[in-house]
């Protein structure tokens, strides 16, 4: 197990990120007087609202990555592979975060932002196909 070392730490970096997301998110919303809950108006030119999207794009796209790469660790994937994938999703979500929170045309949907997602959907559906290779071939 100590082979998957690297995967673990890098998903864990990621539930960290989604904590302290949600801690911003809602200090944000004290500060600013707002209520809990979804940002009003919907509007990228809102910082708020930004960081309560950035903060429930991280939350949503957790679970369909953390899940295959625990997959991964229990059906054998190679340890290299993994923390291959692993790392360059966190690397992916880290600056698809900053994009988004520094706003301007990259947080409207601009390219980059746009780039950046897709790519970490890329790189989970790797995850995925690769985490499903290894559990149709193990050993019987």
């Amino acid at each position: 197990m100590a082979a998957y070392s690297p995967s673990v730490v890098g998903v864990l970096v990621l539930c960290l990120l989604s904590i302290f997301l949600a801690i911003h998110s809602g200090s944000s919303k004290g500060r600013a007087g707002a209520l809990s809950g979804p940002v009003l108006p919907a509007d990228d030119d809102n910082l708020l609202y930004r960081i309560d999207r950035v903060h429930m794009n991280t939350v949503e796209a957790l679970p369909p990555f953390s899940v295959p790469a625990i997959l991964g660790m229990m059906v054998g994937v190679s340890a290299f592979t993994l923390a291959t994938l692993v790392w360059v999703y966190v690397a992916i979500r880290l600056l698809h975060v900053a994009v988004y929170l520094r706003g301007g045309k990259a947080a409207k949907g601009g390219s980059v932002r746009t780039i950046l997602y897709v790519s970490g959907a890329l790189v989970t559906i790797i995850l995925i196909a690769t985490t499903a290779v290894a559990a149709i071939h193990l050993p019987t």
